[in-house]
């Protein structure tokens, strides 16, 4: 079994900083991949930030600049830092993570979302 926990959702005034962070754990052979979904209500989840286990990233068009993903592979662990963050980016933000298991298999799996508000 694997999880996926994330933490550091909340309320914060426009303008200001978050920071996400998504550990995993349970039967990890590798992580290849982590990234950051967000769902705002009445709209599709959309990808925010991946970053690869070679470090590669990739960002949504509306977040660059302003937030940044990084990894810690010995702690199996994933960071979003957000800054300058504007009443649009209020949403749900999940951590999805591409885990091998073994050496064949590998699967996606899904944290259980974390709220951030931007709101004065």
């Amino acid at each position: 079994q694997v999880q996926l926990v994330e933490s550091g959702g909340g309320l914060v005034q426009p303008g200001g900083s978050l920071r996400l962070s998504c550990v995993a754990s349970g039967s990890i052979f590798s992580i290849n991949a982590m990234g950051w979904y967000r769902q705002a209500p009445g709209k599709e989840r959309e990808l925010v930030a991946l970053i690869t286990n070679g470090g590669s990233t990739n960002y949504v068009d509306s977040v660059k600049g302003r937030f940044t993903i990084s990894g810690d592979n010995a702690k199996n662990t994933v960071y979003l830092q957000m800054n300058t963050l504007k009443p649009e980016d209020t949403a749900v933000y999940y951590c999805k993570a591409d885990i091998a298991v073994d050496y064949v298999n590998e699967y996606e799996y899904w944290g259980q979302g974390t709220q951030v508000t931007v709101s004065s």
